[in-house]
């Protein structure tokens, strides 16, 4: 028994799903791309004149301090620090930070504090 061929004729999509559009494809000629607001428009469109003039938007940027406590940064390396040094004050992030800073002599320490103006005089 001969196995029956059977003659099919494979239909692909215009443009695969996965694979992005053409410009040209999404956008005819003629078309432009994307069109920005300018900061005039966006606040023409919002009618900021009927807010409160105490509420912060983007016209006042004056609002109230912030109720979240501010993160703490590392002094060394600049990432945010879970930890900090009882004896010097400093804060650092990992244990390869805190063996520079226990190292440290007493003048960088107090660089460091001026930095962040926490300065304080240690003994």
């Amino acid at each position: 028994m001969e196995a029956e061929v059977i003659k099919a004729e494979l239909v692909l999509p215009t443009h695969m799903s996965f694979k992005r559009i053409q410009i040209y494809e999404k956008y005819p000629k003629g078309q432009s791309k994307v069109r920005w607001k300018q900061l005039k428009q966006i606040l023409q469109a919002e009618n900021y004149q009927n807010y409160h003039p105490d509420e912060p938007n983007y016209v006042n940027i004056e609002s109230p301090p912030s109720i979240h406590p501010c993160k703490r940064i590392c002094d060394i390396t600049g990432f945010e620090a879970p930890y900090y040094d009882p004896r010097t004050n400093l804060r650092y992030a990992n244990a390869d930070v805190f063996k520079l800073v226990r190292s440290l002599p007493n003048g960088y320490v107090q660089r460091y504090l001026a930095l962040r103006k926490a300065a304080v005089v240690l003994k």
